[in-house]
């Protein structure tokens, strides 16, 4: 069975894709986050998740256009909401893209992150399933957390210390914004 796996940057693909693989599962990648800022931030998980993708021979379809604004248009006045929106937005990708290479299921590295809303993932993932005809595969990668961080650091891979978006990196630059956000 083919796993179309969205890939949110190269250090959180490793253990997921060891743990599909495990399961006799076939892995194909796919990156595509519109909210990755800036710029800069973005190219640097490209390359990571290349230098991944040689070493754990795994497929990746990049989509490498930079979708910054694309992002801006469904969380811009929903900040607040701006996660779920976020998932909606690279999980529809991925189940599209999912129902057209064939695969018989999709899913995410989403799910290896601690600081992710896993049941509203997989709430999204169960809709989009529905919607596209493709199942969504949950599991909760959660478990190989410092597995996936020593593999990494290991390899010299490109760590980055937030989620991607812009408002995630005021929040770990403002001190100020922190404190009213508690």
């Amino acid at each position: 069975m083919t796993v179309l796996l969205h890939l949110c940057c190269g250090p959180c693909a490793i253990y997921p894709l060891a743990a599909l693989r495990k399961q006799g599962l076939n892995v194909r990648g796919y990156f595509h986050n519109p909210n990755i800022h800036p710029f800069r931030e973005f190219k640097a998980r490209i390359t990571a998740l290349e230098e991944l993708a040689d070493k754990m021979a795994l497929p990746v379809e990049y989509e490498r256009e930079y979708g910054l604004r694309e992002y801006l248009r469904r969380v811009v006045f929903h900040e607040d909401k701006r996660c779920p929106l976020c998932y909606r937005l690279r999980l529809e990708a991925t189940a599209r893209k999912a129902r057209e290479i064939g695969a018989e299921a999709f899913s995410t590295t989403l799910l290896y992150s601690r600081y992710q809303r896993h049941e509203t993932i997989r709430a999204l993932g169960e809709e989009l399933a529905a919607q596209f005809g493709v199942p969504f595969h949950y599991e909760d990668f959660r478990i190989g957390w410092q597995e996936g961080i020593e593999a990494s650091l290991e390899m010299g891979l490109y760590r980055q210390a937030y989620c991607g978006c812009i408002y995630s990196e005021q929040e770990r630059y403002d001190k100020k914004f922190r404190k009213e956000k508690k």
